[in-house]
């Protein structure tokens, strides 16, 4: 057993031998993080200093002395994890509650990057609706359900969109239905729905990628991933809301079954929507999760997706973007992702956005006209699918979620940056 190495963190600066700008000194006891003014916040500084040490190669560390908090414990795994390695990182003298905080964010969100993380030979649509429904499950059977719906059996409960972009692979498309119900009562009034973009691979369809842009495209389904991991760390936090989780899985490839520009879907609700590009997919499969979501009139409607570049242009990956036609609904999840110390930045949509993506053959289309502001449309579309154009509902696009190269705080692939903000906003609305 690799004796684990002692990891303390104090608000001081190295001094000689180290220099006053350090992050890292390190003695015969171990290694002691330094959160100055020169090296960040306690909490920027753990999250650095966790990147340094798996960057030497340390395999196992313990936190300690009384510098660490319940939250600078958290930013320290946050950068200590790393997907090709097994750190073990030992919590150090956290009280009971915050052990279990820790540990219930952990496994949520070891969940939410490594299934995010993993090839999407390994994590088919289907694989990735009973990955989720199993972890949900195993945290408390008696209060979860679920049913998976695949293949063909999506166009007889009126699922074209799933259906649509995933008929091009053999692999069937999958929407994953499962409910939470904390009070065991059937006839109890849905408090939230949750629905998650599964895109298991995207190759763009025939609007094909070039190579450079589908290299990460096995993160298409992050959205999924988030939504289930936000719902199981509320949850193991004692979540007392009946919620419903809808994830709308497929994998968006070419042959002769895939689906084609100038191809147009009727949705179950009666909306037409035209296939401009079919590299736009991601808001064809939610349409279905959203449809579903809407009937069961829940207080809110929460969707997640890895959705457009647009938002990426917009905030970077350090922040998720969140889009609704309601102040009040779009604060709740700002507020809650402040409480969190996630990062949330509010994009624009407007009403006059559900006029910005016209079709001469349909309702709408996929994709909005010349100029048009990409992320926004992205979410007018979706508001088609939700009741009353939008009623109640909150969009997050995570370009926040996922790193094709890692950087000083995270590393390469999967952050699960956002499902804490889910869980709280589940937990205080």
């Amino acid at each position: 057993m690799t004796d684990a190495m002692q990891v303390q963190l104090v608000q001081t600066a190295a001094g000689d031998p180290w220099g006053e700008k350090a992050l890292l000194s390190f003695s015969d006891s171990g290694a002691t993080v330094h959160a100055t003014a020169a090296t960040g916040s306690p909490l920027v500084a753990a999250q650095r200093a966790a990147r340094r040490l798996d960057g030497m190669g340390v395999p196992a560390v313990k936190l300690s002395g009384d510098g660490w908090d319940l939250e600078r414990r958290w930013a320290f795994w946050a950068g200590y994890y790393n997907p090709n390695r097994d750190n073990d990182l030992d919590w150090g003298g956290a009280s009971e509650a915050d052990l279990r905080e820790l540990n219930a964010r952990k496994a949520a969100a070891l969940w939410v990057r490594e299934v995010t993380n993993g090839t999407p030979e390994d994590v088919s649509p289907e694989v990735l609706a009973q990955s989720a429904a199993d972890m949900l499950q195993k945290l408390d059977p008696k209060t979860v359900s679920y049913k998976i719906i695949a293949g063909d059996d999506l166009l007889k409960e009126g699922f074209v969109g799933i259906h649509t972009v995933g008929r091009g692979s053999d692999r069937a498309p999958a929407m994953l239905q499962l409910d939470y119900n904390p009070g065991g009562d059937d006839s109890a009034p849905v408090d939230f729905c949750l629905v998650g973009k599964g895109i298991t691979f995207d190759s763009g369809g025939y609007s094909i990628k070039p190579s450079s842009n589908m290299a990460t495209m096995k993160s298409d389904m992050g959205g999924a991933a988030m939504v289930t991991g936000g719902l199981a760390l509320a949850i193991a936090r004692g979540l007392q809301k009946r919620v419903k989780l809808y994830l709308c899985c497929a994998e968006n490839l070419i042959s002769g079954r895939a689906f084609k520009l100038g191809d147009v879907i009727r949705y179950k609700n009666g909306v037409t929507a035209e296939i401009l590009n079919t590299d736009a997919e991601g808001r064809l499969v939610l349409a279905d999760g959203l449809i579903a979501a809407s009937e069961q009139e829940p207080r809110w409607i929460l969707d997640a997706a890895t959705l457009t570049g647009a938002a990426k242009m917009a905030v970077g990956r350090d922040y998720n973007s969140v889009l609704s036609f309601e102040d009040d609904t779009a604060q709740m999840v700002l507020n809650a992702a402040a409480g969190e110390n996630e990062k949330a930045w509010r994009l624009p949509l407007e009403t006059f956005h559900l006029e910005q993506i016209p079709s001469g053959f349909a309702e709408i289309a996929n994709v909005g006209i010349d100029g048009s502001p990409g992320a926004s449309t992205a979410a007018a579309f979706l508001a088609y699918f939700v009741r009353d154009r939008g009623r109640d509902w909150v969009h997050m696009d995570l370009s926040g979620s996922y790193l094709p190269s890692g950087n000083d705080l995270w590393a390469q692939g999967a952050k699960g940056h956002g499902l804490r903000t889910i869980a709280r906003f589940l937990q205080e609305n």
